[in-house]
């Protein structure tokens, strides 16, 4: 449950607040005593970090903006004060609070409760009893002095999203079949009002999808294929632009089995799949004028059964045959059989999502998603500005022919690996083999799950990728369409 969001008039007396205090220090009145605005003088000159003050009836937390800090910068430092924020309001169980800053930088009041949203999050599934009262979350309520109904719709419809993808990150596989995860991602978005349609084993194999059918030749549970529209009556794109999501609700590695200390998070890689069906939540609820199309194939992949073997040679989707010399490289075969079957609405972009490589991981850990593609520059670039806004920041990997040399194969048309180097560009490079459009991806291996709390990025499931792509979508309908005609 995302914390309730609401727009207040004014400052109750027993009222707990949160306040942002510009960079010019003044103190606006909070019906405090004289003894206790003199504490906060006090504090202002003598000491870094956020000031509360428990009184008998409230709680006031206040929270600066850093001198010298200014737009994204600014509004990381109040996110990630926001933490420390919660963690008062815990320790304090306040329930409820009032976040105002009338004198703050405009955007500072967005991004303090936008932090106190992903701070509260807390994945109490499987817990009972005390246990689970004790993983209250707080504040359960968040109001906003004179919110605009935008403004609190948004911050909801965002938590909500981001929620979605870590709760699916953060379930196991014994509660999360390919059937389960694409039955979640129906309800989640069909109540947003997206069309969803589900193809089911049958389809998957009418339509000779081949790498989801090889995938999935090890498990005992059939694979699912999610399609996912929002096409808006003035929509200001003729021609869509299709998200796709690596949906692998647990991945073995097949017959190249993982060791076990790779294996144990291996829950996450579908964590592109979550992100994109969140994405397109975001997109429905704020109503975004775009057509927007996101695909999910999801299968889990076990080494039992019949499954494929390296040496194994498939034919894709798309009539293209594949060499599979690792089983470990499974995610990148159902992305291909997504390209390809995107080509049918005539994409003006499309944009994959995945935890697709270790390599991603290794080359930039948690700090940064890996983006690659051959989409021009001005969209690459208002992406990374929108991963600079939200602090999902990008980091571009080089996406030259070259690397495509790498994925010949001597018996087929490609190889699923292209060798110990480079990792994730040439499973990016394997992957434009299947799209004909204007193609971007993303690597979110090393940000969609971590094992230790970042700020407000729990440890766990993250929801990486999600705002970045809700802030890319926001900025290219208002004023940057030039960039995708």
């Amino acid at each position: 449950m995302v914390p309730h969001i609401k727009s207040i008039a004014g400052i109750a007396p027993d009222q707990s607040v949160i306040c942002i205090i510009g960079q010019e220090g003044v103190i606006p009145d909070l019906k405090l005593s004289v003894t206790e605005t003199e504490y906060i003088k006090r504090s202002l000159a003598d000491r870094e970090g956020i000031i509360t003050i428990n009184s008998y009836y409230k709680l006031t937390i206040l929270v600066r903006e850093k001198k010298g800090l200014q737009g994204p910068a600014l509004f990381e430092d109040l996110r990630r004060q926001a933490v420390k924020a919660v963690e008062e309001l815990s320790f304090h169980k306040q329930s409820s609070v009032l976040v105002c800053g009338p004198h703050a930088s405009e955007g500072s009041a967005d991004a303090l409760v936008e932090g106190l949203l992903l701070a509260s999050y807390k994945f109490s599934r499987f817990k009972t009893g005390q246990d689970k009262q004790d993983m209250r979350r707080y504040p359960e309520t968040i109001a906003i002095l004179n919110g605009t109904t935008k403004q609190i719709n948004r911050h909801k419809t965002l938590a909500e999203a981001v929620f979605f993808a870590r709760d699916r990150v953060n379930e196991p596989l014994s509660h999360l079949t390919a059937e389960g995860f694409s039955s979640m991602i129906n309800d989640f978005c069909s109540g947003a009002g997206l069309s969803v349609t589900t193809l089911n084993r049958k389809q998957i194999e009418a339509l000779k999808m081949g790498g989801l059918i090889a995938v999935n030749r090890g498990s005992n549970d059939p694979p699912t294929f999610s399609v996912i529209e929002w096409k808006p009556a003035k929509a200001q794109n003729s021609k869509p632009v299709i998200l796709v999501g690596k949906g692998v609700v647990f991945d073995t590695g097949g017959l190249n089995l993982k060791p076990t200390n790779y294996i144990e998070d291996m829950k996450a890689d579908m964590a592109g799949g979550a992100v994109v069906a969140s994405v397109m939540y975001y997109i429905a609820k704020q109503k975004i004028p775009l057509n927007i199309i996101a695909l999910v194939p999801a299968t889990d992949n076990r080494p039992g059964q019949n499954a494929f073997a390296p040496g194994d040679v498939i034919e894709m989707y798309n009539g293209k045959t594949v060499e599979v010399l690792n089983t470990d490289a499974e995610g990148r075969l159902i992305l291909a059989d997504a390209l390809s079957y995107a080509e049918k609405y005539m994409p003006s972009l499309v944009i994959s999502i995945a935890t697709l490589t270790g390599s991603a991981s290794s080359t930039f850990g948690s700090k940064a998603i890996a983006l690659m593609g051959n989409a021009g520059k001005d969209l690459m670039s208002l992406l990374e500005q929108a991963g600079e806004l939200c602090h999902e920041r990008t980091a571009t990997l080089p996406f030259w022919d070259e690397y495509a040399e790498m994925l010949k194969s001597d018996i087929a048309d490609l190889k699923n690996i292209g060798g110990k180097d480079a990792g994730a560009i040439t499973a990016g490079k394997f992957l434009e083999n299947f799209t004909g459009a204007p193609f971007i991806h993303l690597d979110i291996a090393g940000t969609a799950m971590i094992k230790e709390a970042d700020y407000y990025r729990p440890k766990g499931g993250t929801g990486s990728g999600v705002r970045l792509l809700a802030v890319f979508f926001d900025m290219l309908a208002d004023g940057n369409m030039d960039k995708l005609n």
